[in-house]
């Protein structure tokens, strides 16, 4: 870790999460209801208006759209605080996106053609480029997930994705140093440099929330942040 004392913590006020998995018993994320409940109710001190649940679909998490939207309701009739909830889904780039694409059965963020992604995090799929392609070809706008923590990417790929149209997404927890030092220089890099259109909280945890709370940048970084903390969803 590399804060200094200038450096404040960071501001969640008017933060829409556009990456979680707190809708509970569906994947590796939160697993009971009640814990859902206290990262809400932490949302909700620090000022976050909006949350997207975006839980893993896989092949070995083969979640389906109906399951989750049923699930997802039934939560909404629990939640009685005033953060707006959405449902989306994050999307494996593996051997059974490809027939999840052509199904057009997808669970997408905001107007309904952002869908968020994500690979393998030492190795990109062999078609990488094509799915990412397809994807655009379909209609629908590539969100890649957490693309610091990706430890084959380099800035050639970052400009090249950038160039796309991809849309990048940070994780918070890549700032408070949660993934390894390389994740948080590579964040702080790409957070500075513009590349970072949303942001997530990818909390799957209580235990995470903390790492967040504790999360200090300087003028420079949290101005950056705060550009795109309120991106619509």
């Amino acid at each position: 870790m590399f804060w200094f004392k200038k450096k404040k913590n960071i501001d969640f006020h008017g933060f829409n999460d556009c990456h979680s998995h707190i809708l509970p018993g569906v994947d590796d994320g939160v697993k009971k209801m009640s814990d859902s409940l206290v990262i809400l109710e932490a949302y909700e001190k620090e000022g976050i208006q909006e949350v997207v649940f975006t839980p893993h679909i896989m092949a070995d998490v083969p979640n389906t759209p109906e399951d989750l939207r049923q699930r997802f309701e039934a939560f909404k009739s629990e939640y009685k605080g005033p953060i707006k909830l959405h449902l989306a889904a994050e999307y494996m780039l593996d051997s059974s996106f490809p027939a999840l694409l052509d199904s057009g059965n997808l669970l997408t963020h905001g107007d309904g053609n952002r869908l968020l992604v994500e690979t393998s995090y030492f190795q990109p799929p062999l078609d990488f480029d094509d799915l990412l392609f397809e994807i655009q070809t379909k209609g629908y706008e590539p969100v890649l997930a957490h693309p610091e923590r990706y430890v084959y990417m380099s800035d050639k790929h970052y400009l090249s994705l950038r160039d796309r149209g991809i849309t990048l997404q940070m994780n918070i927890g890549s700032l408070a140093g949660l993934y390894g030092e390389m994740a948080q220089k590579k964040a702080l890099k790409l957070l500075l440099g513009g590349f970072y259109t949303m942001a997530g909280s990818d909390i799957h945890s209580p235990r995470m929330i903390p790492h967040f709370l504790e999360t200090r940048l300087g003028e420079k970084e949290a101005a950056a942040f705060a550009a795109i903390k309120g991106f619509s969803i």
